[in-house]
C-alpha cells in the first residue's frame, strides 16, 4: 500500500457515500468474540487497517478470523496462546483490551505496549486499576504488561474520567467475572453501548443505569453471537463536511441520525441546511457558513474526533471561530500541517470557547482560534494521525493548487476505502 496521495482541487464534491461500521466499534467486537463458545459474526465491518492488525493479533493467540466482503467471523481455536507478540507493540490500542478476555481463557496474559495516534497521554492506568480491583495481578515490564488471575471477581470501580477504553476493559472483563461489578463514571458513547449490546446478545447480564453507571453480573459462560454494526458517525460527519467545505453536497447513507444529533445542530448553527430521512442525511450551505465556538466533550457532547474536519471547515466560514479540546490534551498536533496549507490557526493553552477543563493549568495547547475566509494553498505535508489525515485532504480539496500528502496509511487505517470514496465524489487524486 502506497503512503502518498497527490490531491488536485476539483471543485464541489457531490455524490453518495455509504458508511460501514466504525474502526472504534469493529475491533472491540472482535475482542468480545474471543469470549464466545463458537464462531461469532460481525457484519458491516469496514475495510480498514485496524481490522487487519486486530485480526493478526487474534490469530497470534489462537483464534481463527475470516473475512467475506463486509462480514467477519471469529472462531475459537484448539488452544489459547495467552501472549500477544511484541511485534504488535505500538500499532493500536487493542492489546490492553485483550487482557481481561485472555485472563478468563488462560488465567494469564502478556500484552505489548499500546499505541495509536499521537494525540496526547492515554495511560493504561485506568485499565490496570480496574483489573487489579477485580483480582488480577499485573506487572509492568519494558515490553508490556504481564497479568495473572485464577479467577476475576466482581468489584466496585469508579473511573477518574469517563474513558471509552477503560469502560470497554471493564465490560470485557466483568461479563465472566464471579459476582457483580458496578462501574461508575462510565463512558456512554454509542460505540460503548453497541459493545454492551453485543455482549448481552452473547448472554452477558449488563444493566445501563443513570448517571454513567453500569452494573454487570458475571455469568459462567458466553455463547457465540452475530450482529450488524451501525454506521460510523465519525466517517459520516467527515463526508458531510467534505461537501460543505467545497460548496457541494454529499449524501451520506448508513449512519443513523441519532448518532449525529450534536454534529447536525453544530453545523446547522453555522448555516448548513439538512435533509434527513431514515436512509440518508445530506447537508448544503447555499448561503455560506458562519463562525462558531465549539468545545469537545464526552458523549453526548461534540466528540473529539469531529473537531479535525470542523477545524478546516472553520477556515472557510465568514468570521473568527474558536475550538476548545477537552478530551485529549495534544489533539491539536495536526495544526502545523494545516497551517502549512494556509489555514490561519492560533493555538492557546487557555480554555477558550467553553468552561475551564482538566487541562486548564497545564502546558498543552488545547484551544484554537481560527480565522475564516483563509485562502488555502497546495503543499507537501506529512499526516500525523487518522482524523488529521482526512482533514488535510479536505484542505487540499479547496486549495489553489495540488498537494502532496504523505502518511496516508493513517487515513486508510481508520476510514473505509477513502481513496475510492473521495474519487467517487469527484476529487482528483492519485497514488504516488
Amino acid at each position: 500500500m502506497t503512503e502518498t496521495w497527490l490531491v488536485e482541487p476539483s471543485g464541489p464534491l457531490r455524490g453518495d457515500i455509504t458508511v460501514r461500521g466504525s474502526k472504534n466499534a469493529v475491533t472491540k467486537h472482535m475482542v468480545a468474540a474471543m469470549l464466545g463458545d463458537g464462531p461469532s459474526v460481525i457484519r458491516n465491518a469496514p475495510d480498514v487497517g485496524d481490522v487487519e492488525i486486530t485480526k493478526a493479533m487474534l490469530e497470534s493467540v489462537g483464534f481463527g478470523v475470516t473475512r467475506d466482503d463486509d462480514e467477519l467471523t471469529i472462531e475459537p481455536g484448539a488452544e489459547v496462546r495467552p501472549k500477544v507478540p511484541e511485534a504488535f507493540t505500538g500499532l493500536n490500542r487493542i492489546p490492553i483490551l485483550m487482557l481481561g478476555p485472555l485472563l478468563h481463557l488462560a488465567g494469564e496474559a502478556f500484552v505489548p505496549l499500546v499505541g495509536g495516534d499521537p494525540i496526547g497521554r492515554r495511560p493504561v492506568d485506568f485499565h490496570v486499576d480496574a483489573l487489579q480491583a477485580m483480582g488480577a495481578e499485573i506487572t509492568y515490564g519494558p515490553a508490556g504488561l504481564t497479568a495473572k488471575a485464577s479467577k476475576l471477581h466482581g468489584a466496585r470501580v469508579t473511573l477518574p474520567y469517563p474513558s471509552v477504553g477503560a469502560t470497554e476493559t471493564v465490560l470485557l472483563s466483568a461479563v465472566l467475572a464471579e459476582g457483580t461489578t458496578v462501574l461508575r463514571n462510565a463512558a456512554t458513547e454509542p460505540e460503548v453501548v453497541e459493545l454492551a449490546l453485543f455482549l448481552q446478545r452473547m448472554g452477558a447480564h449488563i444493566e445501563l443505569s443513570p448517571d454513567r453507571r453500569m452494573v454487570i453480573e458475571g455469568v459462567p459462560s458466553l455463547k457465540a453471537a452475530s450482529t450488524r454494526l451501525a454506521g460510523d458517525r465519525l466517517e459520516a460527519f467527515s463526508y458531510l463536511v467534505a461537501g460543505l467545505i467545497t460548496g457541494g453536497e454529499v449524501r451520506v447513507h448508513g449512519c443513523p441520525q441519532d448518532r449525529l444529533v450534536t454534529a447536525i445542530t453544530t453545523l446547522a448553527r453555522m448555516g448548513a441546511r439538512f435533509d434527513i430521512t431514515d436512509e440518508w442525511i445530506t447537508a448544503s450551505a447555499p448561503d455560506g457558513l458562519k463562525p462558531a465556538a465549539v468545545h469537545t466533550d464526552t458523549h453526548p457532547g461534540f466528540m473529539t474526533d469531529w473537531q479535525q474536519p470542523l477545524m478546516v471547515l472553520f477556515t472557510q466560514a465568514d468570521g473568527m471561530s474558536v475550538l476548545h479540546e477537552t478530551v485529549f490534551e495534544n489533539r491539536l498536533v495536526y495544526v502545523p500541517a494545516l497551517q502549512k496549507m494556509g489555514c490561519e490557526i492560533e493555538v492557546f493553552k487557555n480554555c477558550l470557547g467553553g468552561p475551564a477543563c482538566r487541562f486548564h493549568d497545564g502546558n498543552s495547547g488545547h484551544s484554537a482560534v481560527i480565522r475564516g475566509g483563509s485562502k488555502l494553498h497546495g503543499a507537501e505535508v506529512t499526516l500525523p494521525d487518522v482524523r488529521a489525515g482526512f482533514s488535510a485532504v479536505l484542505a487540499a480539496a479547496v486549495a489553489d493548487r495540488p498537494s502532496t500528502l504523505h502518511g496516508v496509511h493513517h487515513i486508510e487505517r481508520g476510514y473505509h476505502r477513502p481513496f475510492e470514496q473521495f474519487a467517487s465524489l469527484g476529487l482528483h487524486l492519485q497514488r504516488a
